[in-house]
């Protein structure tokens, strides 16, 4: 049971785990972002989208309440101009009610980083992963989104704890019968 409970889990974070900011699936479709108000502060190499940002990419969706994407700065703008060009993604803060769906899976939480150069997706507060029935919750899910490894982390410890990671795994019938 405790390998099933881990590779169920590993399957629902690394699915969780694509890159939410380069891209939200491994697609070269584009991202259609849409929010309420979008802020662009070119001297600091932000984009802030803010009220019901929405994401989408091919069949996946990140929605929250502000998504914030930050650019690397780059060098001094040629011919002397003022400020400075902006570069790569080099994160993405979701914020507000976070949401990544996928036709295989949901994930909720209360906030999301994803930091493109260790391909690293961070959700904290109330996380929620949950695929088909299956169902993970704890404070803090990370995952590397290249090797889809990840680690999901409660606000307590120790047996009889509220705030523990906890997870309802239900039993594939299908995979059991063809076993036999």
């Amino acid at each position: 049971m405790r390998i099933r409970l881990l590779s169920t889990m590993a399957v629902l974070v690394a699915a969780a785990a694509l890159p939410a900011a380069a891209q939200l699936t491994n697609s070269d479709a584009p991202v259609d972002i849409t929010a309420d108000e979008l802020e662009v502060v070119n001297t600091e190499c932000t984009a802030t989208w803010r009220g019901n940002a929405e994401a989408l990419q091919d069949t996946s969706r990140l929605r929250a309440q502000v998504l914030r994407l930050v650019n690397q700065r780059g060098a001094a703008k040629p011919g002397g101009a003022a400020g400075s060009s902006c570069g790569e993604m080099e994160r993405m803060e979701a914020e507000g009610q976070v949401f990544y769906v996928t036709p295989q899976q949901r994930v909720r939480a209360d906030k999301g980083v994803y930091v493109a150069s260790t391909e690293m997706l961070t959700m904290t507060g109330d996380v929620v992963a949950v695929q088909g029935q299956n169902v993970i919750r704890g404070t803090r899910m990370v995952i590397n989104t290249r090797t889809g490894q990840g680690q999901m982390v409660g606000a307590a410890t120790g047996r009889n704890a509220q705030g523990r990671v906890r997870g309802v795994i239900y039993p594939n019938k299908q995979n059991q019968a063809a076993a036999r």
